[in-house]
């Protein structure tokens, strides 16, 4: 059948900015996105740019944005695009910045891999009789890797990430589910953990995802890493890292559901910002706001209706994960 694919072009050398360029191919119905895309440079025009290798879903080289969204070129079905979607648009990753055509420079990406330190920090080399019982903890922590170690770094998660889009900064999805693999580690030593940890609460880091949930649709692999980013919170709070915004705020709301048996969104923010003057001087319009919007609950009100079986439940909760 002959199809006509939409594919964005951008050469900076001749383009100002990136623009759509439709080529019509006689293909077959079970040919890969990635199938075509080659035998276009091969056939139509030599000049398009992207890249490619293992042609297995292996290696990551050829992700790129198909039909709006993050896949592997080399496992992506021409037919079940074509059902889905009735056309083929293809287009370089998004928040990345485009060499030419579909190839984007991946500099940042690595840089924030590199950032989260992507190695072992062990307190020493282990003693001979402490080796047997290394590799037994070993054996059980491989459990506890959560498909992380899946990642093929082909950088879906990054160009997906919404806070990513908004804030070039932010360590990204990628970067801290490689972060998490490591606090599963028997061979890591526990003030390198909580170094790990702590620097991961800064700006750009574990709190500034708005768990959108696009990273763990477009993985390739299954790596789910905002489940990541989740175990990397709950980490922190088993530390003692709760000075941050985004923990105040967690440990705030969880406070107020279990006194309250609701959120009080005017007690809230002081939960985030605390009691100092700087900080409640720059919540007091959000506070006047929240008044003539009928958000600040009656003081004097009476108890929701069910409230100890609310308590009751989150001390169930407590005990079931501590226990664990």
């Amino acid at each position: 059948m002959r199809l006509t694919f939409t594919i964005q072009r951008f050469n900076p050398e001749v383009d100002s900015i990136a623009h759509p360029q439709e080529i019509r191919l006689d293909v077959g119905r079970g040919m890969t996105v990635l199938d075509v895309l080659i035998r276009i440079k091969q056939e139509c025009d030599g000049s398009l740019a992207l890249r490619y290798s293992c042609r297995s879903a292996i290696c990551g080289s050829c992700a790129m944005t198909i039909n709006g969204s993050e896949k592997l070129a080399c496992r992506t079905s021409l037919r079940k695009e074509l059902e889905r979607h009735g056309h083929i648009t293809v287009a370089p990753l998004r928040n990345m910045p485009v060499i030419k055509d579909l190839v984007v420079d991946m500099g940042s990406f690595w840089e924030k891999i590199h950032d989260v330190h992507p190695w072992l920090v062990s307190a020493s080399r282990p003693a001979r009789e402490g080796m047997a019982a290394q590799t037994q903890a070993w054996d059980q922590a491989n459990l506890q890797f959560h498909n992380v170690d899946a990642c093929i770094m082909c950088g879906a998660c990054v160009a997906a990430c919404t806070v990513h889009e908004v804030s070039k900064g932010f360590a990204g999805p990628a970067a801290l589910a490689k972060a998490d693999r490591f606090l599963s580690d028997p061979r890591e030593s526990a003030s390198a953990t909580r170094a790990r940890l702590s620097a991961l609460q800064d700006e750009h880091g574990i709190w500034d995802c708005t768990r959108c949930n696009f990273c763990v649709e477009v993985c390739p692999k299954d790596v789910k890493p905002m489940e990541a980013i989740i175990r990397l919170r709950r980490a922190s709070l088993e530390h003692g890292l709760t000075t941050t915004g985004g923990a105040r705020h967690l440990l705030g709301f969880t406070d107020l559901v279990e006194q309250q048996g609701r959120l009080n969104e005017a007690i809230m923010p002081l939960k985030v910002v605390g009691f100092a003057p700087r900080g409640l001087l720059r919540i007091l319009p959000l506070g006047i706001k929240m008044l003539f919007k009928g958000k600040i609950p009656n003081p004097f009100g009476h108890a929701l209706p069910g409230l100890s079986h609310v308590q009751a439940l989150i001390r169930r909760v407590r005990r079931t994960i501590h226990s664990a």
